[in-house]
């Protein structure tokens, strides 16, 4: 594995609450106070999942043709016809006609098809099969947390306590249009937030919101969204990002996912520090009408493949014209594939391994794996053999593009897996934000009691054995009083401090440490 490169900041590593007396950070983003932290706004290499929600059918996404005519006999109902299918030169397989995007992407090595992926002994349950793929659990167990949210727990240990912060102002993690789904679920909290539907998004960053009716009901409703955005503590962090992107590129009309994608390319662009997206498409569930009767190549699934390919491509053509492109891999997954044989109904039904893509200007291009096997006397309980663990992508993405170290690889994949290439040469593992600042994020220096105040106040505060002040900080940015100045042994201490000279207001404590500066509020009576 390539050992991260840090490009270090030369600030020193900050910690802010979200609430600072009473007020959001973003309150006093323009502040003397905010602006004299020299906080850095560089962000990190992104990773989109997009969840083809239902149960994708690899063999009329990505058709092996060296089995076209075998599978001409065992699926007549949805086979494509052979003159229609998009070719990938170089190899034995056939892209379906609506993807003709991601064949561009594939001829510019800007797309890698894993083949046959899967786990043992397959779940064809919707429920179970989305679970073991969001924990990366084996089929005979169960894991109470995410893949990435433990991911994100490696990375930000001390969530949710002092979140937000300084070092981490932002989501860890967003999911638009599911809900709180497993994969961002760490040990002790889910460490993503939802945007439930792109209409919310909007309507948070235009400061809008549909009508409650005049009536009692209503009247509850908007009691209810008033709590909710108050408890939303990453709502600002959203809103001041999407506005500072004014002009994006074109979005297909009536996409769903593109609604979606054209929301992550702005926040990302906009320097959210959130690393981690997920966006789904539902209806891939296709037992019936997945194709028209009369031509193959339309129907259901020629419509949601349509709407992915439309929709990615006009998100890679977006975050290059806003200069975000080189930091972003996207991945498909679906929870499984479907049967070889058809059924009579224009569809296929539950199936076990389907292939998967990853896209992006860092992904290393071509084709991983073998095309799957084919039997010449295929019947309805025959499944594809899965060659490549799912889980083994998710640790490739994390060695190669989020940096994970090897030491902790295993903790958050529950255990080992051999994985392949999926970043290009040249496209370093790096990390602007560097691992050991998020290590402390969260972490309190200092405790101010009691708040509000009227005389005096006590500073509970760790000490690391080396130099520390702090100091009392108006809203203004001044430097009104300094508490505590000199070196304290290592360890704890509590310090009381006569205030009665302060005018009653919110004040900051300041409290600064070599390699760290902590700021929290208090209310002066």
């Amino acid at each position: 594995m390539k050992r991260r490169d840090f490009l270090k900041h030369s600030s020193n590593a900050v910690v802010i609450p979200s609430l600072i007396g009473g007020f959001g950070i973003k309150a006093f983003s323009h502040s003397k106070i905010v602006n004299a932290l020299n906080l850095p706004t560089d962000t990190d290499h992104v990773v989109v999942m997009i969840y083809l929600a239902g149960g994708n059918d690899g063999l009329n996404t990505v058709v092996p043709m060296d089995s076209y005519d075998k599978l001409s006999n065992v699926r007549p109902h949805v086979i494509i016809p052979e003159n229609r299918l998009l070719n990938l030169n170089g190899h034995d397989l056939a892209l379906h006609p609506s993807l003709s995007g991601f064949k561009s992407l594939f001829d510019e090595e800007r797309l890698q098809i894993i083949q046959n992926v899967g786990y043992e002994d397959q779940s064809f349950s919707h429920f179970r099969s989305t679970d073991i793929w969001m924990s990366g659990s084996d089929r005979n167990e169960i894991v109470n947390t995410g893949l990435h949210g433990r991911y994100l727990n490696y990375e930000y240990p001390n969530y949710p306590q002092e979140y937000p912060n300084e070092i981490m102002p932002d989501p860890l993690a967003i999911e638009l249009g599911y809900g709180s789904s497993l994969l961002f679920q760490g040990p002790s909290a889910n460490m993503g937030m939802v945007i439930s539907d792109p209409t919310d998004f909007y309507n948070l960053v235009n400061n809008e919101e549909e009508e409650a009716p005049d009536t009692n009901a209503g009247k509850k409703l908007s009691y209810v969204r008033l709590i909710a955005r108050q408890s939303q503590v990453y709502g600002e962090a959203v809103k001041s990002a999407a506005e500072n992107i004014n002009q994006q590129g074109n979005y297909p009309a009536n996409n769903y996912l593109a609604d979606q994608l054209k929301i992550v390319s702005r926040l990302i662009a906009g320097g959210l520090k959130t690393r981690l997206y997920m966006v789904q498409l539902n209806g891939f569930d296709t037992h019936d009408n997945q194709v028209n009767s009369n031509d193959h190549t339309q129907g259901e699934h020629a419509n949601l493949l349509k709407m992915l390919d439309d929709a990615v491509m006009a998100f890679m053509n977006d975050a290059e014209g806003l200069g975000i492109d080189n930091r972003i891999i996207g991945m498909t997954f679906s929870e499984f594939g479907r049967r070889i044989v058809s059924n009579a109904s224009n569809g296929t039904d539950h199936g076990a391994s389907a292939p998967l893509f990853l896209f992006g200007n860092g992904v290393q291009g071509g084709v991983v794996g073998e095309n799957p096997t084919i039997p010449s006397n295929a019947t309805y309980q025959d499944n594809l053999e899965w060659k490549v663990d799912f889980r083994s992508v998710y640790s490739a993405v994390f060695d190669q593009w989020l940096c994970v170290d090897d030491a902790e690889l295993s903790n958050v994949m529950l255990k080992d897996f051999d994985s392949q290439q999926v970043i290009k040469d040249g496209f370093a593992c790096i990390s602007t934000s560097v691992h050991e600042e998020h290590l402390n994020a969260g972490k309190s220096y200092i405790k101010i009691y009691p708040s509000p105040f009227r005389d005096q106040v006590s500073f509970e505060f760790e000490s690391i054995g080396t130099d520390l002040q702090i100091q009392m900080i108006d809203t203004a940015g001044r430097i009104v009083a300094v508490p505590i100045r000199g070196r304290y042994p290592q360890g704890t201490h509590l310090v009381e401090w006569n205030g009665s000279q302060l005018i009653a207001g919110n004040y900051f404590v300041r409290f600064m440490s070599e390699g760290v500066v902590q700021t929290k509020g208090v209310v002066k009576l």
